[in-house]
């Protein structure tokens, strides 16, 4: 199996990046569905692994106040992958947020890219998502 690592940014309208991060993807094909999943599993995973005092991810967790650089779970808990993966599927759909890659806007989950180790896939959030 061929993995990629794949960068990510979350960017305002304007294009000013506010995060960045890599996940590692196991195809040079994928859907944009492919994509916000794995963004949404590395993130959670991540964020469960570790339990920092902030969550830092594309979707805000239930019952989490906004904070300087993310989201923080009082008391802390572990983050519903699915229900994360969720609400971001139904906002992109709802026109929630914009994924570019490669800087070119992607106009469906079933839509196609392929990607390699030089791509990017920007999340531009037009709304707060709050989820699982």
């Amino acid at each position: 199996m061929n993995t990629i690592s794949l960068k990510i940014t979350d960017e305002t309208f304007a294009g000013k990046i506010l995060n960045e991060i890599s996940i590692v993807v196991s195809s040079e094909r994928l859907t944009v569905k492919d994509i916000i999943a794995a963004r949404v599993y590395a993130e959670v995973e991540d964020y469960n692994n570790r339990m920092p005092q902030v969550f830092n991810g594309l979707v805000q967790p239930k019952d989490a106040e906004i904070a300087l650089n993310g989201f923080r779970l009082k008391p802390a808990k572990k983050v519903d992958a699915e229900k994360q993966l969720y609400t971001a599927l139904d906002a992109f759909q709802k026109n929630g947020f914009f994924v570019l890659i490669d800087n070119k806007q992607a106009e469906s989950l079933d839509e196609e890219a392929i990607v390699d180790k030089k791509s990017v896939v920007s999340f531009v959030k037009l709304t707060p998502l709050v989820g699982g």
